[in-house]
């Protein structure tokens, strides 16, 4: 059955305002979350621009869909392999991300401790959602990506002063005390 070509014009335009609107709130919130995160300003524009290109990508595919100009196979295909290239393509920046959100939670890092990671020893300036910076002591400052951040080996010289009265749970049948022995 074929509509009139006013009906499928309606539907193209409904379906884009549809599309770019549920776009927009889900950009509203990645943004949200990234600024509670800390996230630079230039990233926040980033998510903007991307989340627009993702909008653009939906509402063509719609309306060659509408318009029956593609079969449900070939947008199911193609819409298969772009998800795919982007997974692919954005895999190192969302284990950061992620990675970033984990160590904002755990409050193993925080701002001004000293840390080192991977031979490097310095002093933690910048915590983002992709990446923490740590100033050397000879001023140079180096980014470490926060996936690598957390996947360790990190020694916090800091912390240790964070976990005073909070007690030590051991196994059972450990028997240790914290007193050194007296001799």
């Amino acid at each position: 059955m074929t509509f009139p070509l006013y009906i499928v014009v309606l539907e193209c335009v409904a379906t884009v305002a549809v599309i770019v609107s549920l776009v927009q709130v889900v950009s509203f919130v990645m943004q949200g979350i990234a600024k509670r995160a800390g996230a630079s300003a230039g990233l926040l524009h980033t998510i903007r621009d991307e989340m627009a290109l993702i909008s653009i990508i939906l509402s063509f595919w719609s309306v060659i869909s509408i318009a029956g100009l593609t079969s449900e196979f070939t947008t199911l295909t193609l819409s298969g392999i772009v998800g795919i290239i982007i997974s692919l393509a954005l895999q190192s920046t969302l284990s950061n991300m992620i990675a970033g959100v984990l160590l904002f939670h755990d409050k193993m890092v925080r701002l001004g401790d000293e840390i080192q990671f991977g031979g490097v020893r310095g002093t933690v300036v910048r915590i983002a959602l992709r990446s923490t910076w740590m100033r050397t002591q000879d001023g140079n400052v180096v980014t470490v990506g926060n996936s690598n951040l957390s996947a360790g080996p990190l020694v916090n010289f800091s912390a240790a002063g964070r976990f005073a009265g909070e007690e030590t749970v051991r196994p059972k049948n450990d028997r240790r005390t914290d007193a050194a022995p007296s001799r």
